[in-house]
């Protein structure tokens, strides 16, 4: 019983130091370090712009629980960007639990979109995007049941102020996309 116990606990300890990064790990190493910018949203804090919204853009609000931003600015820190650039690509790219969506430049911010879950029962959106004109960011989307096109369709409802959430340094990625 000894013995078997000794050979499980060294089989744990060796296959748990060959696991790979996880995103939720990249952001939670990150947030803190100097040049890095993250901001947490909770749902409740994000309003809509008008009152006569339609039920399928209520059920893609409430479907989402949570928004988790993390960005680097470029600030002619060129191999940083570049490395953390391929650090976040690495970790969704070799990744078994996100799906790619989409891939699409949108003026010259090179985004990629992920998912987790079903397609018709998302747990969890990844918005990846870069370029050395504002740096490279995560957006990272939690919910339970999110349906993709409902939350598009949402996003034309949404009222966002950046002073409300520090979301100043985020503003000119938003303005660049728009």
């Amino acid at each position: 019983m000894k013995r078997a116990f000794i050979i499980l606990s060294l089989i744990s300890i060796f296959t748990s130091c060959n696991e790979q990064e996880t995103l939720q790990t990249y952001i939670v190493e990150k947030q803190d370090q100097p040049g890095f910018m993250s901001v947490d949203l909770p749902m409740s804090l994000i309003q809509f712009n008008t009152n006569n919204i339609p039920s399928d853009v209520k059920d893609a609000y409430k479907s989402i629980k949570k928004i988790n931003l993390l960005g680097l600015p470029y600030l002619n820190n060129n191999e940083e960007y570049q490395n953390e650039k391929e650090a976040i690509s690495s970790i969704l790219d070799n990744s078994n639990l996100y799906k790619k969506l989409m891939k699409m430049d949108i003026n010259g911010i090179r985004v990629s979109v992920y998912y987790n879950g079903d397609t018709d029962n998302i747990n969890e959106v990844i918005v990846f995007g870069y370029s050395k004109e504002i740096g490279v960011g995560i957006a990272r989307v939690l919910g339970s049941h999110m349906n993709p096109s409902k939350i598009t369709q949402m996003a034309n409802y949404i009222k966002i102020d950046p002073k409300q959430f520090g979301l100043q340094q985020f503003k000119q990625v938003i303005d660049s996309i728009n």
